[in-house]
């Protein structure tokens, strides 16, 4: 980010961002920043869920049993920055001694950064679109926990990129058959037997499972057919 200020001599990028021309080199330095920072880091897996999960959730303590054991495999993780999920990531990623990588988005309402990124691996974005970029680039797997429509997004963005071949597929994995059943049935039922808006080969991008071990066996039964790279 310094170094395009310094080409641009742009001292706030708050008095710029009403213009839309001068827009594009902040959405610029944001990209050019994160791209400098996890093209270091790695193979890893993204963890999604709600910000909303306390501590005390079963979901927040098996998302850090996760993270735990994909560093255990050599994976490091990346979350969204926050609080629920997020931290519980992050968390589980400190306890294995792994990679903790943080994509904070910077919200009116929320969001703080949770205390167990990496200081080295902690990026701020303003734009969604440029933090879900780096999500898709930089991650080797999806896990999805139970979340709102922010979860939402980041799982039907990767399902929209995959099923339309602009990246190679890479393992999603949801967490939770009581939670995400429900969707799966209606997507099944609805978009792919009733309205034909979909293809049957389009769910088998997505394993649903219940327990942490079927998680990594997912991920590792992808990649014992397929290289680790990045995604695009």
């Amino acid at each position: 980010m310094k170094k395009i200020e310094k080409a641009f001599k742009v001292k706030n990028w708050n008095e710029i961002k009403s213009t839309d021309s001068w827009q594009i080199f902040k959405i610029m330095a944001e990209f050019v920043q994160a791209f400098e920072t996890l093209a270091k880091i790695g193979p890893c897996v993204s963890i999604f869920g709600s910000a909303r999960t306390q501590i005390d959730n079963l979901y927040y303590q098996q998302a850090e049993e996760i993270a735990h054991q994909l560093t255990l495999k050599g994976y490091g993780v990346i979350s969204g920055g926050g609080f629920g999920i997020m931290e519980a990531a992050n968390k589980g990623a400190k306890k294995g001694n792994g990679k903790s990588v943080g994509l904070n988005i910077d919200l009116p309402f929320e969001q703080d950064t949770n205390k167990y990124i990496d200081n080295d691996k902690l990026i701020n974005f303003d734009y969604f679109f440029v933090r879900k970029v780096m999500f898709v680039k930089y991650s080797q797997g999806f896990v999805v926990m139970p979340g709102g429509v922010g979860t939402l997004d980041e799982l039907f963005e990767a399902l929209t990129l995959i099923q339309t071949q602009k990246i190679a597929p890479f393992p999603i994995v949801l967490v939770g058959k009581k939670y995400w059943q429900g969707l799966i049935d209606w997507i099944k039922q609805v978009m792919l037997e009733k309205e034909h808006n979909i293809s049957p080969q389009d769910l088998d991008l997505i394993n649903l499972v219940d327990t942490t071990e079927e998680v990594i066996e997912c991920i590792d039964k992808f990649y014992a057919k397929y290289l680790l790279k990045p995604n695009f």
